[in-house]
């Protein structure tokens, strides 16, 4: 029988428990974050990789409102309950907790994850959070991305090919 995946979906306030236990039993905890808005085949493969690292794949996902903070009014496209609930559809996927903090720092230094995971768009002295984890004795992996797509593009197309100004 298959589990709901919207049960990967955790709030904050709960996640350090379920850290604490899934370290108890010996495993790895691996951590990326990201705004994962119009979720793509860049994303997926970049989290099957970021998966493989480790025995547990924690996503921290960018709010709506950090989004905004971010990347302006415009964006995200998908609300940010949607976006979980694509992502913990994903079997790589063990644990998605939504933040509302422009940057995942907070929540690093709370989950102290094993692995690190970023793009590597990410130059290594720019991963936040990175002094967090290898102070604790964890690792960081960059993972390359899939050349020519992003979000950012899939936009850019919609507009080309259907005239948006969006």
């Amino acid at each position: 029988m298959l589990n709901d995946p919207r049960l990967k979906i955790q709030p904050i306030d709960k996640i350090k428990d379920l850290v604490i236990e899934r370290k108890r039993r010996g495993e790895k905890i691996v951590f990326t974050n990201g705004c994962f808005d119009l979720l793509h085949i860049g994303h997926t493969r970049y989290l099957w990789q970021a998966r493989s690292c480790g025995d547990c794949l924690m996503i921290g996902l960018n709010s709506d409102r950090s989004i905004r903070a971010i990347k302006g009014q415009m964006r995200p496209i998908i609300p940010q309950e949607q976006r979980a609930e694509l992502l913990a559809a994903l079997e790589c996927v063990d644990l998605v907790v939504i933040f509302d903090e422009p940057d995942p720092l907070g929540l690093i230094r709370l989950v102290q994850p094993d692995i690190l995971v970023k793009g590597a768009d990410w130059g290594y002295d720019q991963i936040i959070g990175r002094e967090v984890v290898e102070a604790e004795g964890g690792r960081v992996v960059r993972i390359p991305l899939v050349p020519g797509v992003s979000t950012t593009a899939i936009i850019n197309l919609i507009r080309t090919r259907f005239g948006g100004n969006g």
